[in-house]
This record gives C-alpha cells, structure tokens and sequence, in this order.
C-alpha cells in the first residue's frame, strides 16, 4: 500500500475536511496520522502463524493449510502442509523464492508471475511481497465517513505515489475508528477498473494491538472467485530458528 503525504497536504485536507464533513474535526486526526496507527497495528518483531486459506471458484472449494514464520517486514517462510501440497516459500526484502517437494524445483518469482494467485487463491504473490508502510507508498485524502456492520469507519482514498512501485495504484479503505483496522479495502488499476475487493470477517485483540484474523479477498478479474484467509494460531514477537529464513531451509538441501 502507498502511504506518504506532504505536511503540507495532510495539514490543508484536514481543515477542508473538517469543515465539510460532520465528525473528522472532533476526531483530530490527519490521514497521514490514520495510517501511522494502522501501520502501528500491523508491525511487530516477529511472529508465527498457523492458518488455511478456503479457495472458492465457482462450485469448487479447496482448502489449503500453511505455517508461517516472520521477522519483521522483510523476512518470511511459508510451508504448506497438506499431503497433496508442500510447497514452501521464501521471501528476502523484495526477492520471492518457490520451491515444489515435488518438482524438486526452487523458482524465484519475477514480472508477471508475482501477479498470480498464491496457491491459486485471490491473493497473489505480489500481495505478499508489499512490506512498506502505508504512508511511503501513497499519498492520502480522508473522503468520508461510513459504517461496516456497527463499526464507524474513515473512508480514505490512496493513489500511488510518484516513482513508488505498488501492486496497486489506487485503493479505498474503510477504516475501524476505534481499532485503526481496514475493516474493508478496494483496489483499483490506473484506468479505474476495479482488481479486487477484500473484507475483514473477524478481528482479535493480542496485548495491545489488534489483528485481522479472518479475511476476505475477491479477485474480480476471476469469475465467481474469493479467498477466506483464516489465521488459527498467532504468536507476536517469538524466536525464530536460525536458518529459517534461508534458500537451504526452502529446499531442504
């Protein structure tokens, strides 16, 4: 996701907002500062995961599991564990790795292959691979106000920022006022046309943060299609093996 905006911006949209639309002045916050509390919810040192992603296309429904390990934004290894698919990835800053038990082979992504869908779900590897924050990704504009079942919500709207690589160019966010969770997310091309449209199902509260446990995600280039992204098991800030994150763990070798 883009993230960045000049003070300037954030400073000259906030009182036009403020004036315009009843409630964003009583809430006293910038877009700028509504990224920051969201990127703040979702950096942590490290963590591991258990979860499954349900694949629907049509009438057909696959269920994939997977375990992930993660140290900050840049690093992070995923196995999956069922009998018909162990593929494991690897993914070092901006370099993806996939290797298949099967095909004995180690592939590393590139071009249009991270536009596919991961395991041939909704999400794609290049989904995957964003790390930055918010705010040096896109630049911001705080459009409304709305509500998602009963949570208020920001409305923003983020386009790309100049000479920043995005999977996306343009996104609208709904944004849990309360929690500083995308409770909702649509994501557009440079022409308009809309690629996808995820939802969030459920949402958990670790310590002091919050975390989407279940999502939703409808690539609308596939007909009929959505992925529900369900984590089982999270744990914030563990140790992580040494030599997880390496191309011998990805092949075993």
């Amino acid at each position: 996701m883009n993230k960045n905006i000049g003070a300037w911006l954030f400073m000259l949209f906030t009182v036009l907002a403020a004036a315009a639309i009843p409630g964003l002045e009583a809430a006293g916050l910038s877009p700028d500062e509504i990224l920051a509390r969201i990127d703040q919810n979702h950096f942590y040192q490290s963590a591991y995961t258990e979860s499954r992603m349900e694949i629907t296309i049509g009438s057909r429904k696959v269920t994939k599991a997977m375990r992930g390990w993660n140290e900050g934004r840049e690093k992070s290894f995923v196995e999956f564990t069922d009998k018909r698919d162990q593929s494991r990835i690897l993914k070092l800053k901006d370099d993806l790795w996939i290797f298949s038990p099967t095909a004995e082979s180690e592939v590393k992504l590139s071009g249009d292959m991270l536009r596919q869908g991961m395991a041939g779900s909704d999400f794609s590897y290049q989904d995957a691979l964003e790390a930055q924050h918010l705010r040096d990704l896109y630049r911001a504009k705080l459009i409304g106000e709305a509500t998602i079942g009963d949570r208020p919500c920001f409305l923003l709207d983020l386009i790309a920022r100049d000479n920043v690589e995005v999977s996306y160019y343009q996104r609208k966010i709904w944004v849990d006022k309360e929690r500083f969770i995308e409770l909702k997310e649509e994501m557009y091309a440079p022409s308009g046309k809309l690629l996808k449209v995820s939802s969030i199902e459920k949402v958990e509260q670790f310590e002091n943060r919050y975390y989407p446990t279940v999502v939703v995600m409808a690539d609308k280039l596939r007909k009929n299609s959505s992925t529900r992204f369900v984590i089982e098991k999270i744990q914030f800030n563990v140790p992580i093996p040494a030599g997880t994150f390496t191309r011998q763990h990805l092949t075993g070798r």
